[in-house]
């Protein structure tokens, strides 16, 4: 077996890796459930290389995130649901459904035309969807009827609550000034200060937890996506500390061995230097 640029290969290889006998144990083992975190991680991994602007990880990860679209489809395959040039086709078919402004007679509109247009192919979509199922005998899910639905739950926390307000906003659901959503996310840490004073774990969680959604419909309204604005205090954080970390290593110490005031002093001059630069 030899690599290649052609996708028939990495299809061949998918089918030697789970062919009972002559195959891999460890894929053999494998069902949609075990796999599915690794189609998540590698998806993460993919994002990780864009933020680093390194294209070389991103060709390798795009590789790894490729290989579980063909894995799923192996699988789904060999229990004879579908096979991969069926998930080719199910992409291309919505591709051109949802742009009839490049493939169909729908020219020459404005980007808030094109995006009223998206929604409503995808209305279309979900109804015919919905008839499909049900002419297979699949009565819909009370969920399904709902306006929130189709948020998929396997999103990050975070995304998930940023995707349900905005479906909820769809109906009005909404504050209409991101000022207000202030005073909310104001409310809702006097509820957690309320909750640490009755040291009520269950309670504390529940109010943390209603902070971090208020805080996803802010981000929201003001259109910053709140995992990358995470992800950005993350990295600050990150390289902040290091910088704590060098610090205290040109003494020859660790920061284990430094008090939390020092680490305070020394946060603030990496902050103050890191402001001064740039």
């Amino acid at each position: 077996m030899q690599p290649s640029r052609d996708i028939a290969r990495l299809i061949e290889i998918m089918a030697a890796l789970r062919t009972p006998g002559t195959g891999c144990p460890w894929d053999l083992e494998q069902d949609f459930a075990s796999i599915a975190p690794y189609t998540i991680e590698e998806a993460y991994e993919v994002a990780d290389a864009i933020a680093r602007g390194d294209k070389l990880d991103l060709k390798d990860e795009l590789g790894d995130l490729l290989l579980q679209v063909v894995f799923h489809a192996r699988m789904a395959e060999e229990e004879g649901s579908f096979a991969f040039p069926d998930v080719v086709e199910a992409i291309t078919s919505k591709l051109i459904r949802r742009h009839p402004h490049v493939f169909g007679d729908a020219r020459d509109l404005s980007p808030a035309e094109v995006k009223a247009l998206w929604h409503r192919i995808k209305a279309e979509e979900k109804a015919d969807k919905a008839a499909a199922h049900a002419a297979a005998g699949r009565p819909p899910k009370e969920e399904d009827k709902s306006v929130l639905a189709g948020v998929a739950h396997g999103l990050p926390a975070l995304s998930r609550a940023w995707k349900l307000q905005a479906r909820a906003s769809t109906v009005g659901f909404d504050w209409n000034d991101a000022r207000l959503v202030l005073d909310k996310i104001r409310e809702e840490t006097q509820e957690i200060e309320e909750a640490l004073a009755g040291g009520d774990k269950a309670a504390i969680h529940e109010e943390i937890g209603d902070l971090l959604f208020v805080i996803a419909n802010l981000s929201r309204h003001v259109d910053a996506e709140p995992e990358g604005c995470l992800a950005a205090a993350n990295a600050k954080f990150e390289r902040r500390f290091k910088g704590i970390e060098a610090a205290l290593e040109a003494e020859g110490r660790t920061a284990k061995e430094a008090s939390l005031d020092e680490m305070e002093a020394l946060w603030q001059a990496v902050k103050k230097a890191e402001k001064a630069g740039g």
